[in-house]
């Protein structure tokens, strides 16, 4: 029950955020909020020695059961790591943005997306069925598309709000259909049965097709090349926000999706290579493309795009361990897994550290081009220790945290080259050069926070404001988290057991022992490969950081043109064009074509389908005896129909239109259907009222030209709609097919204690619908009384007028 409390606590708390903030106006609205994420925060804590003695928490609670979708709860090694980043490191976030964001701004907002943004995202890591995944999966990509798009008065955050929302929802809908596909194959949407019969889906002919799709979720979601090209845009939402949806949130969705799903496809070829593969081009090109900015969150973005593909490399070579099964080989290739798990752990740390101090630089100084920073160091001293802590992690220095993680990625591509699977024998040499090209990318980078932001000399001319150190408040997450990147490097294996080693026993649950898979970590493991490798990071590094103006030019070679978001852009244009043209074809403000293409729709679907299936048929004998006053009421509603083509005045078409409505009761009631015959009475009374209440206000009929090819076109639609309605009808009298659904409606007093069939439909059985409908007709009648509420006054608009 308490990890499903932690789901709702987030949305319950940000329905609150209005009363509060009303009621608590002098009282910045973040030491509210602030209480969730530490309350989750500790509530998760204490399952943690349990997790780590092998224990998993399921609850279930029923949602539509008859299709297998229920709300379950899961909490296990992979889950908990999850939910402890997004709630230990939301908590320092908000805490931050207490310091960061000034009162002026509208926190109501800001912080009612923030929690909606955490539900959503421990909704997708505590959910067992796939179907509840992707509710939260797509519920971040909105919350995320309202954050980023937070300073919505900004050209280029909305931009950025809508291409982040763009291709992770279009991901999102490639990974549904892969969903439904495991459900096809499995007969299950819950994750752990799926996992139970392994043989039947991975025997299936959707696995594949579900594997890549499943792929596309996660790639674009965690913004994996080519989809990467949103997370750099994304960087227009508040320093705060870009903090969390990049070291705790967001980007990490598509690698827990990657991770939960690896026992279920893990060990096929195409899962090797494309998580692999896309994770290591997704690490050389972020590295590379982060050199070449001057924007430091950019910088920072791109950082994030390399450090992501990394992590989805690692847990690509890790998968090859399930090719084999449980042996001493598989269990060697599983530390590549362990590495990423570490990684995760580590990233979020030293990046979250990182983009809190680029917040502090851009909000004590005024920007963030390192083009007009440098000599900080002795201005801002504690913003320049955070900065050398994380920038040092993240570029593989020891004694930081990032160096233990970035030695085994090192130990992990040097393996797998020693597999005689899936061509490693011969590709697999790739692996470790890409993986230490992209790593000198990194140092380089990395080099260039610091030593740009903080050495050199200062320009004051060239600041917004004068530098200065940031208040006490704002430093306290950054140096929170940067104590955890020195004490994750001391004690490690603290770590390792409690959090990282249950992980793994989730990502892995046909191994028999969580312990094996879970290695020693130590700073020092003699001089090594790996550790030559590094030693080659930092002097090729540093000479070509010395080097950077001369090579710099490199990154002019591919015109802009042919850059990714270059495309992105003229698709969407193009797309936009295209479908503004398409428009205004057919919607021209005329009403009669709008009838006419629902009209000739419905001919050419239903009276089409009808003569290709041959299921007119009519049999008068079976009819009942058609009575003379039944005749009457016919020929009276024919009258009144043709009357009101020839009608001359709106008063006579009012009138005449009653006339069809009253008789149409009058044949419920003959066909002794008092409930329609009242309800029918009841509609049109209104209807008529109301025509001639607003009767003053219609226009007056005007006799307007049209072309005797018109007119003929649209006697021949009516006659053909008339036609198929008249053919759908008897056609339904005699059609025996099928079983006529009116006899299940026939028990309705045993099936749902109802003596009138039609009550009992609109009450039970259409339920839901009806109650829609109602919805329906609220909404509409609260944006009648906004707009009535909303409607300015004769004196005020004369005032604005003049």
């Amino acid at each position: 029950m308490l990890i499903a409390f932690s789901i709702m606590l987030p949305f319950l708390a940000a329905a609150l955020i209005p009363l509060i903030y009303r009621r608590f106006k002098n009282i910045h609205l973040g030491w509210f909020v602030l209480i969730v994420p530490v309350a989750l925060f500790s509530i998760l804590a204490t399952y943690i020695p349990r997790i780590a003695n092998g224990e998993v928490f399921i609850n279930t609670f029923e949602w539509i059961p008859t299709f297998g979708i229920n709300i379950t709860t899961y909490l296990d090694g992979l889950s908990m790591i999850f939910s402890l980043l997004i709630t230990g490191v939301g908590s320092l976030v908000i805490l931050y943005s207490i310091f960061y964001l000034s009162t002026k701004e509208s926190l109501h907002h800001f912080y009612c997306y923030l929690l909606l943004f955490m539900g959503a995202m421990l909704g997708v890591v505590f959910s067992d069925n796939l179907m509840v995944l992707y509710v939260f999966w797509e519920l971040t990509s909105v919350s995320s598309f309202l954050l980023i798009a937070f300073w919505h008065h900004r050209k280029a955050s909305r931009a950025g709000a809508r291409k982040a929302m763009t291709i992770t929802v279009s991901g999102g809908v490639a990974m549904l259909a892969g969903f439904l596909m495991l459900y096809v194959a499995s007969g299950t949407f819950s994750i752990r049965e799926i996992i139970e019969n392994l043989d039947v889906v991975q025997s299936s002919v959707y696995f594949v097709p579900a594997m890549c799709l499943v792929l596309l979720g996660a790639f674009t979601k965690s913004a994996q090349f080519p989809f990467h090209i949103w997370l750099p845009d994304a960087m227009e939402a508040p320093t705060p926000v870009s903090a969390y949806l990049h070291s705790a949130t967001m980007v990490k969705a598509g690698i827990y999706l990657v991770a939960r799903t690896t026992p279920i496809f893990g060990g096929h070829e195409v899962w090797f290579w494309a998580v692999s593969g896309v994770g290591l081009l997704t690490l050389f090109w972020g590295s590379f493309n982060a050199v070449r900015q001057y924007d430091l969150k950019a910088l920072l973005a791109y950082s994030t795009i390399s450090q992501l593909g990394l992590i989805m490399s690692l847990f690509g070579l890790g998968s090859a361990a399930l090719h084999f099964g449980y042996s001493t080989q598989s269990v060697i290739y599983t530390q590549a897994t362990f590495a990423a798990l570490f990684h995760l752990i580590n990233h979020s740390t030293f990046k979250g550290a990182l983009f809190m101090m680029v917040g502090i630089v851009d909000h004590e100084v005024g920007t963030r081009d390192i083009r007009r920073l440098g000599g900080l160091m002795s201005l801002m001293p504690f913003t320049f220790t955070i900065a050398v802590i994380g920038s040092a992690s993240m570029a593989g220095l020891p004694p930081f945290n990032g160096f233990l993680s970035k030695e085994m990625f090192f130990t992990a591509t040097l393996k797998i080259t020693q597999l005689d699977i899936f061509s490693l024998d011969s590709i697999g040499l790739l692996f470790p050069i890409i993986a230490w090209v992209a790593s000198i990318f990194t140092f380089i980078y990395c080099v260039i926070i610091v030593m740009r932001t903080f050495f050199g000399k200062i320009q004051p001319d060239r600041l917004e404001k004068p530098p200065h150190e940031a208040p006490f408040g704002m430093l306290i997450s950054p140096f929170v988290l940067v104590a955890f990147v020195i004490g994750i490097f001391i004690f490690p294996n603290v770590l390792g057991h409690y959090i990282l080693s249950p992980a793994m026993a989730s990502i892995y649950p046909m191994f028999p022992s969580a312990e094996e898979l879970t290695p020693h970590i130590s700073a020092w493991h003699g001089f090594n490969t790996e550790l030559i490798m590094t030693f080659g990071v930092i002097v090729v590094g540093v000479f070509l950081y010395r080097t950077l103006k001369k090579w710099r030019p490199v990154y002019q070679l591919i015109p802009q043109s042919f850059t990714l978001n270059a495309i992105y852009e003229r698709v969407i244009n193009s797309s936009e064009g295209v479908s503004g043209r398409v428009t205004n074809r057919y919607m021209n403000g005329n009403l009669t074509y709008y009838f006419v293409y629902i009209y000739v729709f419905f001919v050419t679907l239903l009276a089409g389908y009808m003569i290709y299936a041959d299921v007119f048929s009519w049999n008068p004998s079976k009819d009942s005896v058609i009575e003379p006053y039944e005749l009457v009421l016919v020929f009276v509603m024919i009258a009144a129909a043709i009357a009101i083509i020839f009608a001359k005045q709106r008063i006579t078409v009012v009138l005449l239109n009653g006339v069809l409505g009253y008789s149409v009761a009058f044949f419920f009631v003959v066909f002794r259907a008092p409930d329609l015959a009242l309800t029918q009475l009841v509609v049109e009374s209104v209807t008529t009222a109301l025509f001639l209440l607003s009767f003053k206000y219609l226009p007056k009929l005007k006799n307007e030209y049209i072309s005797k090819s018109w007119r003929f076109a649209k006697v021949t639609i009516s006659i053909a709609v008339g036609a198929t309605v008249t053919l759908i009808g008897l056609a339904v009298m005699n059609y025996d097919r099928f079983e006529p659904i009116s006899k299940y409606f026939e028990d309705s007093y045993d099936l749902a204690g109802g003596k009138n069939i039609v009550n009992t439909i609109l009450g039970d059985f259409r339920a839901f619908d009806t109650m829609l409908e109602v919805v329906v007709l609220f909404i509409a009648g609260l944006g009648v009384y906004t707009l009535i509420k909303l409607k300015a006054k004769k004196g005020d608009a004369d005032v604005e007028s003049k």
